[in-house]
């Protein structure tokens, strides 16, 4: 029997439409469905909902209901489980969803009938160090981004490759960017873009106040290394955009690929230049 994972959106999914529909198939045809406790009894299936990290350890495929704001957020928390992920989109066009609302059912058909591929993706981990203690270790599929905080100056940081100062970047941050999170902020930033299956970094700074500042590629093999230096800096990190954490003047940030893979369920061979195409054209569209 298939245990099939499902996370909604809820704020994207009105009344959880899609996902009880989901699940109703799910159980009618035989395989288990696993939600999270609260989505379950609001659905009112209570019978199928668990509870922490036993939602991924039960499961053999997740389904993300949402866009890619919720595929990365559940890539982040089931990276430990290696456990796949097929994005299913309830917005606007994004990068990491395969499929749309209305195909789900036929994807998750052909998902149980293992017709599919995994594409996997390079993550990244980032350690951060106050007062010579590694204080918390984070892991992200598009990017790790040291950016000011509340206030509306800039930051100064110094950035090391294998401890071979770089620069020192007066800026509005710096963004370490995994080939996913090349078409993210970094693009926004004046960032490149790279194909998705590559292991590299892309370091690049945000509004640095010099002209000559640009975009450094570095191999997936190297460890970089931020310090925030000044005084009564306010300085946060964050991890795809949606985990932040504050930082002070002197802490250090070391970025390095992760051992850890998000898997994502693909159902025929993607064409990222497609992708890439029919996505930049809806950018310029809707400015």
């Amino acid at each position: 029997m298939k245990n099939i994972c499902v996370i909604p959106n809820i704020h994207k999914d009105k009344n959880l439409r899609t996902t009880r529909s989901l699940v109703e198939w799910i159980i009618q045809h035989g395989y288990k469905p696993i939600l999270n406790e609260v989505v379950a009894q609001k659905i009112g299936f209570s019978e199928y909902g668990k509870s922490g990290t036993e939602i991924f350890e039960k499961s053999d495929f997740i389904v993300a209901l949402g866009g890619d704001g919720t595929i990365l957020n559940v890539a982040r928390q089931c990276a430990s489980f290696s456990t796949p992920i097929l994005g299913v989109n309830l917005g606007h066009l994004g990068f990491l969803a395969e499929v749309d609302a209305e195909d789900v059912v036929e994807a998750v058909e052909k998902i149980v009938n293992n017709e599919f591929f995994i594409d996997k993706r390079m993550m990244l981990e980032a350690s951060i160090i106050k007062e010579n203690m590694e204080a918390v270790n984070l892991i992200a599929l598009n990017d790790i981004v040291v950016t000011r905080g509340s206030f509306s100056r800039m930051v100064k940081l110094k950035v090391f490759v294998n401890e071979q100062y770089v620069n020192t970047y007066l800026a509005d941050g710096i963004i370490i960017s995994s080939p996913t999170g090349s078409t993210a902020y970094s693009l926004s930033a004046g960032g490149p873009i790279v194909y998705p299956n590559l292991e590299l970094f892309v370091i690049t700074p945000i509004c640095p106040h010099t002209l000559h500042s640009r975009s450094i590629i570095v191999s997936e093999k190297d460890k970089v290394k931020l310090v925030i230096v000044g005084e009564n800096q306010d300085v946060m990190v964050t991890t795809d955009g949606q985990q932040g954490y504050k930082l002070n003047s002197g802490d250090t940030i070391y970025v390095k690929k992760s051992n850890r893979y998000t898997n994502l369920i693909r159902l025929k061979s993607m064409n990222f230049f497609d992708l890439l195409r029919s996505k930049l054209s809806e950018r310029n569209f809707n400015i």
